[in-house]
């Protein structure tokens, strides 16, 4: 087999009821492959041999059967009375759909036929009345309840532990209730995609009746098949998060139904700005990842659209030090944030130009200047906002990094990351296919820890053969940041499980937090009480007794440790079971 071969990709859409259209990546239409060049440089980084890519495992065979749920049919029947029986799924593929999210273990496990726990059912409330009606059934029959936004989870946060049903909340809970221009606020139902809010929000004059348009600021790379109400129950943060904020800042009140009180069991925060009425519950359900209850409805801060005064900027640093205190220098300036501000470490970046050659000239030109292979660290954002606002931090943002010892590469790699922002990540989804691994984890830190936990993470990878990892910054405060670790690692299953939870011990063991904004799930929950301590995991627990005292609520997540009594100690199961 010559070097210079390409593997057999799946370049076509998964067929229809398959374990590769579950473990789907981005959107169904969407296939990313990899270049000739992406290619040569993945073998070179993991070493791998032509004969590795002998067998391939795309996942393109029908979902089989799971096991047989045993709950009572006719508890099942009384879902049917409140939902009607279209919208309550019991096939094989629903029921295998709607237990799954996107982490990678899922995504390789799927395209081999291992199945995890799968739900009995999957029910598709049409609004608030029925969500009410199907908390207090399963609460009153003690069957456990998970909540399916989008299906983007990375951290296994709607694994059904325990044999019960999952709310799917996308198919007729997905509509944008009000704009309110005066108050620059927005409600929308829990599950509404992002998209969908976007462009309601961007043509808000035709179908609001405001004078303004306007944007929600808050765009992940799952932007495309993620929902409102699994941004804030997950914590979860934007490309442009420097400047709008993270998801849960972005969130004024919400609507939750939970099992205390049931079978009204509805909580309404206020969408005041600041009221000083005591601790506030709104923050207590933020990252409650379904633990507490289902959030039906929010009401989300908005701002003004305005795409055309939308700045580029890029630098190069010759070093990752000095990429740091440029980057801590912008965000402590108070003159103004980016918007988008990423800034890849010396690995991420030669990466980069490993994989997009410079001319002759221009890396001559580099060199000459200090700007070193191994070395250089590449910086790449936007400015949005007022047209004076985005002209002023594209001016100090440019000063400080001249000051820093950087030079300009002109916005033009910015342009194209944000063209392929939505897409480049599903490479990773035909790698897969050959018992190669690419995935992400990512921390907080500080500023005073941040070259630590860099140092710290990196190291650890460096002792794991045939792996590859790399970072970079985003998502930036004043106080710290958050580092991604970007990796690679090919073998079997176990191998990448055991790679991935290596990187995170060695991140919490220097000081960073087990996530930063991809929430806790099943994923994090083990290094969750060494970080938080003894007497927060006590408070997130007592906040679960109370809002769900049976413990039916996503039983097992993370967020409260679970459970404590456990769930499901009086599920009504079928005679056959």
């Amino acid at each position: 087999m010559p070097d210079d071969f390409t593997p057999d990709w799946t370049a076509t859409p998964p067929a229809p009821g398959t374990y590769r259209a579950i473990a789907k990546m981005g959107r169904a239409d969407q296939v990313v492959l990899p270049s000739a060049r992406y290619f040569a440089q993945l073998r070179h980084e993991l070493d791998l041999a032509p004969e590795f890519f002998e067998t391939k495992r795309d996942g393109n065979l029908p979902v089989a059967e799971p096991p047989a749920c045993p709950l009572d049919p006719a508890f099942l029947d009384s879902l049917r009375e409140i939902v009607g029986a279209e919208n309550v799924e019991t096939d094989a593929y629903s029921r295998v759909k709607h237990s799954y999210g996107k982490l990678m273990e899922e995504v390789v496990g799927l395209k081999r036929g291992e199945l995890h726990e799968v739900t009995c059912a999957a029910v598709h409330p049409r609004g608030k009345a029925d969500v009410r009606r199907i908390v207090a059934l399963c609460d009153e029959a003690r069957v456990p309840l998970y909540v399916y936004g989008g299906g983007s989870s990375v951290n296994k946060s709607f694994l059904p532990e325990q044999p019960g049903v999952t709310l799917v909340m996308s198919t007729h809970m997905n509509r944008v209730l009000e704009v309110n221009e005066l108050n620059h606020t927005c409600r929308v139902e829990a599950g509404c995609l992002g998209p969908a809010l976007e462009d309601a929000l961007n043509r808000a004059p035709e179908l609001f009746g405001t004078r303004h348009r306007f944007t929600q600021g808050h765009f992940p790379q799952s932007f495309e098949i993620s929902t409102v109400g699994g941004w804030f129950v997950t914590m979860g943060s934007g490309q442009a998060s420097t400047y709008y904020g993270d998801a849960a800042s972005l969130v004024l009140a919400v609507e939750m139904i939970s099992p205390a009180g049931a079978p009204d069991g509805i909580i309404n925060t206020s969408d005041y700005p600041a009221t000083a009425t005591g601790p506030r519950v709104l923050d207590m359900l933020k990252g409650s990842e379904g633990a507490l209850g289902v959030i039906t409805e929010l009401t989300v801060k908005i701002f003004r659209y305005l795409p055309g005064n939308r700045r580029y900027f890029g630098y190069i640093f010759p070093d990752w030090t000095r990429a740091v205190d440029f980057a801590r220098e912008v965000c402590q300036g108070q003159f103004g944030l980016p918007a988008v501000f990423r800034i890849s470490d010396a690995i991420e970046t030669e990466h980069g130009f490993q994989m997009y050659p410079q001319p002759p000239a221009v890396e001559w030109v580099l060199r000459k200047r200090g700007y070193l292979p191994g070395k250089r660290c590449i910086c790449l954002g936007t400015v949005e906002g007022e047209r004076d606002f985005t002209k002023l931090v594209r001016s100090k943002v440019g000063a400080l990094a001249r000051a820093a010892g950087g030079m300009t590469i002109t916005g033009r790699q910015a342009k194209k990351w944000e063209r392929d922002r939505y897409t480049s990540y599903l490479i990773a989804e035909a790698v897969t296919d050959y018992d190669i691994v690419m995935d992400t984890v990512e921390t907080s830190v500080k500023w005073d820890n941040l070259h630590r936990i860099h140092d710290a993470v990196l190291a650890h990878a460096a002792t794991v053969p045939g792996s590859f990892c790399m970072s970079h910054m985003s998502h930036f405060y004043p106080y710290g940041t958050n580092l991604y670790f970007i990796f690679a690692v090919k073998g079997q299953l176990e191998d990448y499980v055991a790679y991935r939870n290596g990187l995170i011990e060695a991140m919490v063991a220097a000081g960073g937090s087990p996530s930063h904004h991809h929430g806790v799930g099943r994923l994090m929950s083990p290094w969750m009480e060494r970080f938080l301590g003894r007497e927060e995991m006590a408070v997130l627990r007592a906040l679960k007794r109370h809002f769900d005292p049976n413990g039916i609520m996503n039983p097992g997540a993370g967020v409260g440790g679970g459970h404590e009594s456990g769930a499901n100690t009086r599920v009504t199961r079928s005679d056959s079971s």
